[in-house]
This record gives C-alpha cells, structure tokens and sequence, in this order.
C-alpha cells in the first residue's frame, strides 16, 4: 500500500484498514512463532503499511483538531 492510495480514504476507513493489518500481523507472528511462516517478508511489509496508516491517521486528526 502506497501512502498515495490512503489520502483518498475516510479516518473510519483508515482506521478499519489498520485493524485488518494488525490482526494479519498477529496471525503471522503466531505462524512465526511455530516455524509455519512462508513469507517472513510479509511482516516487514504489514508494519510498514501500519505506520503509514497510522501516519495517515494523526494528520487527520491534527487538521480536525
């Protein structure tokens, strides 16, 4: 996910997106944890998407504020 694809979407969108990607990222950990991940590049990715989100996130609720 790029940070362009996330100026269009509402903080509700944003926020519901983040939630999804965090629970991804708990699931992969557990994968990790019992040897069963085939990806591990995948976490890389999955927390950089989050920061962006969450980057994302805070501006928005800077300009409200």
């Amino acid at each position: 996910m790029k940070f362009s694809e996330t100026k269009d979407m509402t903080l509700v969108e944003l926020t519901a997106k983040s939630r999804d990607l965090r629970q991804e990222m708990f699931n992969l950990r557990l994968q990790q944890a019992s040897a069963q991940l085939e990806k591990p590049a995948r976490l890389r990715t999955l927390r950089r998407d989050i920061a962006r989100l969450e980057t994302r996130i805070s501006q928005l609720r800077n300009q409200a504020a």
